[in-house]
């Protein structure tokens, strides 16, 4: 059995103060005791127009606040998932999805399908990620994928994933709020944990920029926690059995009949 969280809050332009937002949801989550930690989309630094100050506030990997996140994860024996403003070339940067124990960068995934919809131009402003074979770790008994927000709207993201043998599909997010939102949420989530026979736990941004309604979601599609708008930790327990259970009630990986080929 493997205890995780999922928490969030609402990241500002102070990236000192999202530290420390992040390190006190840690140390709450492993107080909860979770052996893992999933925080929102760009944790480090967020403003809700999106322009230049992203970039001149990005960091490297190995910068401030990784190393910060680094030391919480050791402080608390867990390991931690958040999305990352990190540097890239030029005026551009990198949302990037991060996993850090306490020994520093365990994986990485830079987000590939960026938010040019529903009158955003993430592009605009960010580099995305290359194609290329996913980063995954392991937490207990489970192996542990990344991807991010808009990424669930392209379930090929998720079946490379299960692909690669994915127990648990992590989603750092900030979910706009608008009209019908947070059903295509939770619709999107469910959809991805049903359909690759995985769990899926995602963090979402609160108000007013994101909706909140964090999730962890069992194979079956069954929420196991969940979170409303406001700052706080949700915790479940994650049972190999259950894969195990519903993988052999339903091997729609097995049975499939294509594959996923980059574009």
């Amino acid at each position: 059995m493997t205890r995780i969280a999922v928490a969030q809050f609402a990241p500002g332009a102070d990236v000192a103060a999202n530290l420390a937002e992040v390190r006190a949801l840690v140390a709450e989550a492993a107080g909860q005791g979770a052996e893992l930690v999933v925080l929102p989309e760009y944790a480090s630094f967020f403003e809700h127009r999106m322009g230049p100050r992203f970039a001149e506030h990005s960091q490297a990997l190995d910068g401030p606040f990784v190393e910060g996140v680094r030391g919480s994860a050791a402080e608390a024996g867990v390991a931690v998932v958040l999305g990352l403003v990190e540097t890239a070339e030029g005026k551009r940067f990198r949302n990037t999805a991060v996993a850090v124990s306490g020994d520093g960068v365990v994986a990485t995934y830079r987000k590939t399908h960026l938010y040019d919809a529903f009158g955003a131009e993430e592009s605009r402003w960010v580099e995305a990620g290359t194609l290329e074979p996913p980063q995954t770790f392991l937490v207990g008994d489970l192996r542990v994928g990344l991807q991010t927000c808009y990424d669930l709207r392209f379930p090929e993201v998720t079946r490379v994933l299960a692909d690669a043998e994915v127990d648990l599909v992590l989603v750092p997010a900030d979910w706009v709020p608008g009209p019908g939102k947070v059903h295509a949420w939770r619709t999107l989530l469910t959809a991805r944990a049903i359909e690759n026979t995985a769990f899926v736990a995602a963090a979402g941004q609160v108000p007013p920029d994101g909706v909140g309604t964090s999730l962890v979601l069992d194979p079956a599609g069954a929420t196991l926690a969940e979170l409303g708008e406001a700052r706080g930790v949700a915790v479940a327990d994650l049972d190999p059995a259950r894969l195990r259970d519903v993988r052999a009630a339903n091997p729609a990986l097995r049975l499939r009949r294509y594959t996923v080929l980059p574009r």
